[in-house]
């Protein structure tokens, strides 16, 4: 068995950086969660996420290693944060597109084929616009925000020293994990960054109780239901590691899509706008990169909330054991 080390330092405190140091701390070790903003979450793209915890439909375009992660990510979230609302997720097509309902339908798994009455059951609001709808009661979703606060107070009751705006002293500690995410493309040269695009709106017409993703052939879109009748907007997958602000044409062909998935949401209030570029290696897959005194984890694409507790439940088993996930681990970020 590896010896327990006596200190661990976190390098980053994104959703990632918070769950490493959250779950290394509970499991008795010293952790220093080390961030270069001087704010939390102020340079993290955790920020900018829709928070969906969603692995049976990210099985339309995604490795199989995402399903069988996320749904242990689920069980962690719920085990410990109690603002995780498992109330599943809902696929609808408008009825011209409902081929692309079915080819999702195909590539996915574990869902109930609704119709008219269905929809209505699940969500009122959608049922006069939507004859038929794919959900999946298996997934979950949690508000970012608060999910972020709430990780950082818990890892602080834990017992992890907070450090921000500054680097990690790796002579002062035992192990170094990075979960920097494209701050360490230096290090980890196939690194690159994915610009996601979303939109907060506050609409007290709309009454939506889970994630929606409306299938569309130009923009897809996802609305994300965070509380206090505000709505996460988002669908964009670019590859660009820029991270200003979105362009009119993406602004509009969201806006265009929330209004295709319900009209109410014409009068909705603009909260906010922004970017955020999601750092993924070229097969999309997450990786646990271990040396000797200093462990990567990066890579989590778009899935981070989904990925980030197991991700830290097995760098947590690797220093108690020495143990390695062949799906995760390896030993060059260039492998597969």
């Amino acid at each position: 068995m590896t010896p327990k080390p006596e200190s661990i330092a976190i390098r980053g405190a994104g959703v990632v950086g918070l769950w490493q140091a959250l779950t290394l701390a509970r499991a008795g070790h010293a952790v220093t969660l080390y961030e270069r903003s001087s704010t939390p979450f102020a340079e993290a793209c955790s920020s900018y996420a829709g928070a969906m915890l969603a692995p049976r439909c990210e099985e339309e375009s995604a490795d199989p290693l995402i399903r069988e992660l996320g749904l242990r990510g689920i069980d962690l979230w719920r085990q410990t944060y109690p603002g995780t609302t498992a109330n599943g997720s809902l696929v609808v097509a408008l009825p011209r597109d409902r081929v692309l309902l079915d080819r999702f339908a195909r590539m996915t798994s574990r869902f109930e084929r609704l119709d008219a009455s269905g929809l209505a059951a699940l969500e009122p609001d959608l049922a006069e616009r939507f004859a038929a709808g794919l959900y999946y009661p298996d997934e979950a979703h949690v508000p970012p925000e608060a999910a972020l606060a709430f990780l950082l107070d818990q890892a602080r009751c834990a017992g992890v020293a907070l450090h921000l705006g500054e680097a990690a002293k790796p002579a002062s500690t035992d192990i170094i994990v990075d979960c920097r995410g494209l701050a360490a493309k230096h290090d980890l040269p196939t690194l690159r960054g994915v610009r996601g695009e979303r939109i907060v709106v506050r609409s007290r017409e709309v009454a939506l109780a889970r994630p929606v993703r409306l299938l569309h052939p130009r923009f897809p879109l996802y609305v994300v239901p965070w509380g206090n009748s505000r709505y996460m907007i988002g669908a964009t997958l670019i590859e660009s590691e820029e991270v200003g602000p979105i362009s009119v044409r993406s602004t509009l062909e969201l806006l265009n899509a929330a209004y295709a998935l319900d009209p109410a949401f014409a009068e909705a209030e603009i909260l906010s706008i922004g970017a955020a570029a999601r750092p993924a290696f070229p097969d999309n897959r997450p990786r646990i990169i271990a040396g000797p005194r200093y462990i990567y984890v990066n890579g989590l694409y778009r899935h981070g909330f989904l990925l980030a507790p197991v991700m830290a439940e097995l760098v947590a088993g690797y220093i108690a054991t020495g143990a390695q996930d062949p799906e995760v681990f390896v030993a060059d970020p260039a492998q597969r």
